[in-house]
């Protein structure tokens, strides 16, 4: 073979070798890409996945779940009664509420009041608030025992809650403490007419 020729068989063995390499560094930054993309993901669900949520309902806990939705049994013995329907102890019925409370899929358990119902009244009402205060005016709100609920929504007006009172008295006199102490808008929402759905989450 003369210098020529074996200067380009020499050539050609190069860009081979350096094409190889160029497709092994793609592979590998496409793997890292990749697996980079995944943990992503990974982390995005994990970030997104609701507080409290258990990793797993067993069997019974689906059972308890759907079950206390919709007949909560008013006796002197309901988680004996429970644990009857659905084929376990009343300790274990217990053990599992608390656990599920704990866990915040399951909020509360107890009675609703309706609040006209017994001479009472209640409203919805929102504050619009700036973003560095919204700490502050959620204890503002929540200072008051008549507040069932506070919500922090994406909206112009950013926090929302509900509040019942024996009086329209009350009533007034709270919104307009928080007005005044927030010193922000504030929207009164009361009730025009209601109307009463059940929603339940099967699980």
């Amino acid at each position: 073979m003369d210098a020529k020729n074996a200067a380009e068989v020499k050539d050609a063995v190069d860009a081979k070798n350096a094409a190889d390499a160029k497709g092994a560094a793609d592979a590998k930054d496409t793997a890292e890409v990749k697996n980079a993309t995944d943990t992503k993901d990974t982390a995005d669900a994990m970030k997104n996945r609701p507080v409290g949520l258990p990793a797993e309902l067993d069997e019974i806990d689906r059972k308890l779940i759907n079950l206390i939705q919709l007949r909560f049994p008013v006796s002197k013995h309901p988680f004996e009664e429970i644990a009857a329907e659905i084929g376990t102890t009343e300790d274990i019925v217990i053990s599992k509420l608390t656990r599920l409370k704990n866990e915040g899929v399951v909020r509360r358990i107890g009675p609703i009041i309706n609040t006209r119902g017994i001479g009472g009244t209640n409203t919805l009402a929102a504050v619009k608030v700036p973003d560095n205060q919204i700490e502050k005016a959620a204890a503002v709100i929540n200072k008051y025992a008549e507040v069932s609920h506070n919500y922090l929504r994406n909206e112009n007006y950013n926090i929302w809650f509900t509040v019942s009172a024996p009086t329209q008295e009350r009533l007034d006199l709270i919104l307009s403490e928080i007005q005044t102490e927030l010193d922000c808008p504030l929207l009164n929402l009361p009730t025009v007419k209601q109307f009463k759905i059940q929603v339940n989450f099967h699980v």
